[in-house]
């Protein structure tokens, strides 16, 4: 099978006629955005980007999807928080992701109405974009672990490489959508809300939207820093022979989940809305690929030939001891399942940045992605 009918037949798109509108994605020339761009240039469909290119590493992605692409890509360098902008490029799509943010926790205590003006503005100013038109495109939004809060009230207990939850049916299952949320931080608040007023327009006004609460998601693309893409920002650190900072004692339990099986999900879910719209779905590796910040560190050790340089720091604000993704919902709707293990996944993307060259390159400012 060819590499673009297999990833058709990934996509569950089967033999239909292509749309010849293109695909809006806000944040596309992110890590993320650039591998869902990536996989659905290849299979045939056009591509809008919406981005205003603010995060570093963000202008390698774009030259590599036009170097691949060509014409089929479409750019817009501009920023969610321009309204006018925004209906323009919504006006012409088949569907959208949203995936334009203010992504670290850390800069929306910096600036706490920066972070609300582009993750709940933003997020407003494209479902009313979509409410304005007579046939909206369909709507897939990422949201985040974060609107759970810091799961406090869950009784943990550490071994000596993670904590996990001494209830077993949590610990085998992890965290549901059931779950109460429960926003810490600027930027937990501003992407919970965004959240729910997704919800809410799907339920309101009938708009054609369900979201994803992301955990860890890492591979190829993925140029992290300590605020934010945690896996990539430890293996470009420990390639360089650098030390890694980790905040509290790196017990903490998340559930890695590779790109590509998330673009996979992406896909399966807008293949089915309307039907799935005013859903949330967590979204993550599940228990299967849960590993802890120390393990995560053997992992790269093992990778490297020498086990990286560490320095503690203390605990952040609404930072959780463990969360994994309880992923049986949408399983259940769309018959997802991840197919990369964490471990393996690790692997590509180190074998990735090696290739590129990324982990020899001057490490790059830190700025916010607002686009």
């Amino acid at each position: 099978m060819s590499p673009r009918a297999d990833a058709t037949a990934r996509s569950g798109s089967g033999s239909r006629p292509l749309d010849p509108r293109p695909v809006l994605i806000t944040g596309g020339a992110g890590f993320i955005g650039t591998n869902l761009a990536a996989r659905l240039l290849e299979e045939g469909r056009r591509v809008l980007l919406f981005d205003n290119l603010s995060r570093p590493g963000v202008e390698r992605n774009l030259r590599w999807l036009r170097a691949r692409h060509g014409e089929r890509l479409q750019v817009e360098v501009a920023d969610v928080r321009d309204a006018q902008r925004v209906r323009a490029a919504v006006a012409q799509a088949s569907q959208v992701f949203h995936l334009a943010a203010q992504v670290a926790v850390t800069s929306s205590l910096v600036d706490p109405r920066e972070d609300f003006e582009i993750n709940l503005g933003g997020t407003l100013n494209v479902l009313e974009a979509m409410r304005g038109l007579d046939a909206p495109p369909s709507l897939l939004f990422t949201s985040t672990n974060k609107v759970y809060g810091a799961l406090e009230d869950l009784e943990m207990e550490a071994t000596d490489t993670h904590y996990r939850p001494r209830d077993e049916t949590l610990r085998s299952r992890g965290i549901a959508e059931d779950r109460p949320l429960d926003f810490h931080s600027p930027y937990g608040c501003s992407k919970g809300g965004a959240d729910q007023y997704v919800l809410d327009h799907a339920r309101s006004f009938g708009l054609p939207a369900a979201l994803f609460r992301m955990s860890c998601i890492y591979g190829p693309h993925q140029c992290g820093n300590e605020d934010q893409g945690w896996v990539a920002h430890f293996l470009i650190r420990a390639l360089r022979g650098e030390t890694i900072t980790i905040y509290g004692d790196g017990r903490q339990a998340r559930d890695l989940l590779f790109v590509d099986d998330l673009v996979d999900a992406f896909l399966q879910c807008q293949a089915q809305l309307p039907a799935l719209a005013g859903r949330a779905f967590n979204m993550g590796g599940g228990p299967g690929n849960a590993l802890s910040v120390r393990q995560v560190l053997d992992v790269i050790g093992a990778l490297t030939g020498c086990m990286p340089r560490v320095e503690y720091g203390p605990w952040r604000v609404g930072d959780q001891r463990y969360y994994v993704s309880d992923t049986r919902a949408f399983a259940a709707a769309t018959g997802w399942r991840a197919r990369v293990h964490a471990r393996d996944g690790i692997e590509r993307l180190h074998a990735w940045l090696v290739d590129e060259g990324i982990a020899a390159a001057p490490r790059l400012a830190r700025r916010t992605h607002a686009a």
